[in-house]
């Protein structure tokens, strides 16, 4: 996996950056507070004496002074399909990210925001018929629970097939991918379990974790010292205060870190479990369908079976282009969530519509349809990956996450420049996510590219120049690393040798040759 130090100087700038921000930041809210600068904004009353004020968190200090001023480079409305071009509703602000007006334009942007991995999220194509056919059959709508009247023939359909595809005994699927997590964890664990969750872990697990009441502790990041140093810990100890041994341990991983591009060792996860008699919980939200020389997630890119993972979980939100969610494993398992998930009790089905466009791009990953097209797009995706990620590298950037991650991280760093870069990618026709803290360490703001099956070599190399162009004009080539790959065919070498093996037939590779 590739990692780079923040070097000092650009360390010391960031938090020099950040100290400018909050001493003007200060400055304001004092003009605020004495009505001599207007706020523009539903505000919290005095508190009354003897209440304390409902907000004081420095995360709401740094949402009221930075990321409102920065706004326009989140929540950008688009106007059409999120494939490889896409449109953008033109819109500019006036007071700093308050209000928004539209100008009625259209923007055309080459697409690297989205979690359209195999490119399925496209408005034409074989499953997009099939799913028109099942909003004329089904509506467009369930209106109900799966314990009630929310199961549809479709929905068994399709978790006969994601058990075929996962390799498990049963599924269960779900209308929510964020709920698949945050309220199935605490129907596998409770008081008296302890969970050990990876530091990165996704805000769904953590919410999760603490809503079933199990003891939490965090391992470092994809450290297996750590981890083992704390199984080993939590059997020697056991339950603080009573040491009576913990009714349960549960390893929480996901399979491709969304903010770092990382891949798990799941190798090493699963060994570290039989060795310590404790459960794995796999979410591989971003992994299903994106890695692996079939497409099946760190089980397939890792040889690994998916029998010695205790819970598989997933989404179909990127690489299906759908909604929703599943957990797979063992039929015992999937028939206890059946009766004790929240989110298969009261929340609302998946959708029929969704339902079948998952079947249906399914399938294709899977080849039942015989016509190369999901080994294709599972190639595709992964050179494009490895390609992306080498030109990046060889420009000088600081790329963080593993070589075959779909999800590319381009550190930043000071948080003027992640404002600068959103906005100058954007004016020469480039949409990105820029991402900064909370949801990353406060001095490692980046940009996180997503590529996806839908990118071709030449709206590659576009995105590429312009990243290029904007890298020179803000200073952002810090990296002091010589680039891993020398030239673009050694790339494309590396790429055919890791999946002539897999491939079905050898049409699959003619793009790539």
């Amino acid at each position: 996996e590739s990692f780079e130090e923040t070097p000092l100087l650009v360390a010391i700038l960031t938090y020099i950056g950040y100290a400018i921000l909050i001493i003007f930041g200060h400055a304001r809210d004092f003009l605020r507070k004495w009505n001599l600068e207007p706020v523009p904004r539903a505000q919290e009353p005095k508190p009354e004496k003897g209440w304390v004020p409902l907000y004081q968190s420095f995360e709401s200090f740094y949402t009221r002074n930075l990321y409102r001023r920065v706004r326009d480079c989140w929540n950008r409305p688009i106007c059409s399909a999120p494939a490889a071009i896409f449109k953008l509703m033109e819109r500019y602000t006036s007071d700093q990210g308050w209000t928004f007006k539209y100008t009625g334009r259209e923007l055309e942007c080459i697409n690297m925001g989205s979690y359209n991995y195999l490119g399925f999220a496209q408005p034409t194509g074989s499953f997009i018929d099939q799913s028109e056919e099942a909003v004329h059959r089904y509506g467009l709508g369930v209106c109900s629970s799966r314990l009630e009247i929310g199961s549809v023939d479709l929905h068994m359909e399709l978790e006969s097939l994601l058990a075929e595809f996962l390799e498990v005994d049963s599924t269960l699927t779900f209308g929510m991918g964020f709920a698949t997590n945050s309220m199935n964890i605490p129907a596998l664990v409770s008081k008296g379990c302890l969970i050990l969750s990876d530091e990165l872990n996704h805000a769904s697990l953590v919410l999760g974790s603490r809503l079933s009441g199990a003891t939490v502790r965090i391992f470092k990041h994809n450290d297996m010292v750590d981890l083992e140093c704390k199984l080993r810990d939590a059997l020697f100890h056991g339950q603080p205060r009573t040491f009576r041994p913990w009714k349960k341990i549960l390893i929480i991983v996901e399979g491709v870190y969304s903010m770092e591009g990382s891949i798990v060792r799941l190798p090493e996860i699963i060994a570290l479990a039989k060795k310590y008699k404790a459960y794995i919980y796999l979410d591989e939200a971003h992994s299903i369908g994106a890695v692996g020389p079939r497409g099946r997630g760190v089980t397939d890119y890792w040889g690994c079976s998916p029998r010695d993972v205790d819970i598989m979980m997933g989404t179909f939100t990127k690489s299906f282009g759908a909604v929703g969610g599943y957990i797979g494993g063992k039929k015992s398992l999937i028939d206890h969530l059946r009766l004790r998930s929240h989110s298969c009790t009261y929340a609302v089905s998946m959708p029929a519509l969704a339902a079948q466009q998952i079947i249906s791009t399914m399938r294709i990953i899977m080849n039942k349809t015989g016509d190369d097209d999901g080994p294709r797009r599972v190639a595709k995706l992964a050179w494009n990956s490895r390609y992306f990620r080498a030109r990046l590298n060889k420009m000088g950037f600081i790329i963080y996450g593993n070589v075959n991650s779909p999800v590319v991280p381009l550190l930043l760093f000071c948080p003027a420049k992640v404002t600068a870069f959103s906005r100058e990618c954007l004016s020469r026709g480039l949409a990105t996510v820029v991402v900064g803290f909370p949801a990353t360490p406060i001095i490692e703001a980046r940009a996180r590219f997503c590529l996806s099956a839908a990118h071709n070599r030449s709206t590659l190399d576009r995105a590429l120049a312009i990243i290029d162009e904007v890298g020179d004009l803000l200073r952002i080539k810090y990296s002091t690393k010589q680039p891993p790959l020398s030239s673009h065919s050694e790339c494309d070498l590396q790429f055919i040798k890791r999946f002539s093996k897999h491939i079905y037939t050898s049409n699959v590779l003619e793009h790539f040759l």
